[in-house]
């Protein structure tokens, strides 16, 4: 960080959510230009950041929205984004839900199973609004990530069971108000082996045929998000490989001429412009290791303590005297053991009022923060 950036930290109440506009921007414009090679249309995936700044910066650029509730929907028009480019994601949408999507005459939804389709049938009906959809098919590519951020398995609770395809074809062709425009395919999050998306390619150009050979000839294909980011070495790799991501697809996916190939992305846009900034309020010595105890916890950030996620973790600003480096237990003020971000992590000797940043928050950071044990609400710093 610039000394000026890091002088107006050291005078800011922690803890805060830092980010950096201009790396956002740099990641935004390299997405879309590399997406724009080859006429595809991303979606960023509001879940990852709903920060109203954050949402603007995106929308201005003609990214569409991925939508996973009613409310992400409303936010999303509110800050920018065309009603016409979004998408409505979900396993568990309830009617008044559907009943916002469909009085705001959004893209598609993709829809995950028989029974959520039947609610859409009659709710269109009964409104007499158009709805389109694109079904969910559940791939089974294992993304070789953790368990509880993988989605494309036959053991996920997501998307529709492959054997009950053709019911769902079924109540479309009966239905006044229900149209197919899409197929959609997810298979997890923070994939980093572009391998994985070769083999979701592969059944994506399995099911495109097996829909074409029973008249259905579907204008847009969606495969979803689930790219990664360099979690470890933010820096080296601050804007992600978008190039090779879109290449890998245009070379492996047999689309026919006149099919839309859409994305929906979230992590690999906003995760490397965030950081969570906080101050070390006690260095407390144990027998067998040091521990930092800081002003944020797993209220402010809470992927670490949920699936032991790592994030780098930095001091700030170095000491001008050449202290030894120690190791520390990186922990919150929660009343709870998994109040934890990182474990023997190697830092410069801290001291209270050290600035620590813990980096690559700019994704499920902020929006899975949360209020247990009545914790003050955190502030903002925007790098412009």
């Amino acid at each position: 960080m610039e000394k000026e950036i890091i002088k107006q930290l050291q005078n800011k109440e922690t803890p805060l959510y830092y980010y950096d506009l201009p790396l956002l921007r740099k990641t935004l414009n390299t997405a879309k230009a590399e997406a724009d090679k080859y006429r595809y249309k991303v979606h960023y995936a509001i879940k990852a950041n709903n920060n109203p700044e954050i949402l603007r910066e995106i929308s201005k650029l003609g990214f569409g929205a991925d939508c996973v509730s009613g409310y992400e929907i409303e936010v999303a028009i509110q800050n920018g984004f065309n009603k016409n480019e979004i998408v409505f994601a979900g396993v568990g949408k309830t009617d008044k839900e559907i009943i916002t999507a469909l009085n705001c005459e959004i893209m598609t939804f993709n829809v995950e199973s028989v029974q959520e389709l039947e609610v859409i049938v009659q709710l269109s009906e009964k409104m007499k609004k158009n709805a389109q959809i694109a079904l969910r098919i559940n791939p089974n590519v294992d993304a070789k990530t953790h368990q509880y951020i993988t989605t494309g398995l036959d053991e996920n609770k997501f998307g529709i069971m492959t054997h009950e395809l053709d019911t769902c074809l079924q109540i479309v062709e009966t239905s006044r108000f229900v149209q197919l425009v899409g197929l959609h395919f997810h298979v997890g999050s923070q994939i980093t082996d572009l391998n994985v998306f070769k083999r979701l390619c592969v059944k994506v150009n399995e099911w495109n045929m097996w829909f074409y050979e029973r008249g259905y000839d579907i204008p847009v294909l969606n495969l979803g998000g689930g790219l990664g980011i360099n979690y470890s070495e933010p820096d080296k790799e601050s804007v992600v490989n978008f190039a090779g991501f879109f290449q890998l697809f245009d070379e492996f996916l047999e689309a026919r001429k006149n099919q839309e190939i859409h994305f929906e992305l979230g992590r690999a846009l906003v995760a490397n412009c965030g950081s969570l900034i906080s101050r070390v309020l006690y260095i407390k010595n144990g027998l067998k290791k040091n521990f930092a105890i800081l002003d944020a916890g797993m209220t402010e950030l809470l992927r670490p303590a949920l699936y032991q996620a790592y994030h780098k973790i930095e001091k700030v600003e170095e000491n001008s005297e050449n202290l030894a480096p120690e190791k520390y237990d990186i922990v919150g003020p929660i009343c709870e053991s998994s109040d934890c971000f990182g474990k023997d992590v190697v830092l410069q000797k801290l001291k209270r009022g050290d600035l620590i940043a813990i980096r690559s928050a700019g994704a499920y950071g902020e929006v899975m923060s949360m209020r247990y044990n009545l914790r003050q609400e955190f502030d903002y710093f925007f790098k412009e």
